[in-house]
């Protein structure tokens, strides 16, 4: 069942216990593996979601993000190099308005992407609302602030985490994370909707072939849909 936004004033303190911690090092661990890969080849990522807020499950994916529009050849190199093997890698842009970004699928629960096209910040900081976290923030096991799926704002404490509702509270929010008012404003927007009118599809999703690159890839889809043209040649 897909999380609902909590559209209630809750408060909550969250306790986690030894399995939730156990849970949470084996995936920063793993996160870990990808980023000092990444970061052998001076490519800077972070982690967002709940790896980087602590709340995380056993459903909690491990995505490492590069907010640079990067080399291609110079990531999958990277992850080559550190003996990671790859999945799929598929091109995605969730709607003509938003950059198209590359996935690198490790497994079904871990990827590693980067934008295609330069974002707009509504974009960027769509990571800063989720909650991001750095290389050096896990070395150190520091977890951040960030606002789940259900529209909680997630603020890590010794013990494991207090929730709380965000609606009503945007630009508190905002300024908490570090964002614009408009971010929160287009993520809670989206969220409301998406419990509204279920999770709708992307614009654009392709899986490569074998010998296909994300520029290239990008070049074939750019000749072929004027939305991606336009979308190359604005912010």
């Amino acid at each position: 069942m897909a999380t609902k936004p909590e559209r209630r004033a809750e408060y909550r303190e969250i306790v986690y216990d030894v399995a939730r911690w156990s849970l949470l090092k084996e995936f920063r661990q793993k996160a870990m593996q990808l980023m000092e890969a990444l970061e052998s080849f001076h490519l800077e990522s972070i982690v967002h979601g709940s790896i980087a807020r602590g709340d995380v499950n056993i459903k909690s994916d491990v995505d490492v993000f590069i907010p640079s529009q990067v080399s291609s050849f110079t990531v999958e190199t990277a992850l080559e190099r550190a003996g990671i093997s790859v999945n799929r890698r598929v091109v995605v842009q969730a709607t003509p308005t938003y950059a198209m970004k590359a996935y690198v699928e490790i497994d079904e629960k871990t990827s590693v992407s980067f934008p295609l096209m330069k974002m707009r910040r509504v974009e960027r900081e769509f990571y800063k609302f989720g909650g991001e976290a750095s290389l050096e923030n896990l070395k150190d096991n520091m977890r951040v602030c960030g606002v789940d799926k259900r529209l909680m704002l997630i603020e890590p404490t010794k013990e494991g985490h207090r929730e709380s509702t965000i609606i009503g509270r945007e630009e508190q929010i905002a300024k908490l994370l570090g964002v614009s008012v408009e971010t929160v404003l287009d993520r809670t927007h989206a969220l409301l909707r998406r419990d509204e009118v279920g999770r709708t599809g992307v614009f654009i999703e392709k899986e490569l072939s074998s010998g296909e690159t994300f520029e290239m890839a990008l070049k074939r889809l750019a000749d072929q849909n004027p939305a991606v043209r336009r979308r190359m040649k604005t912010v």
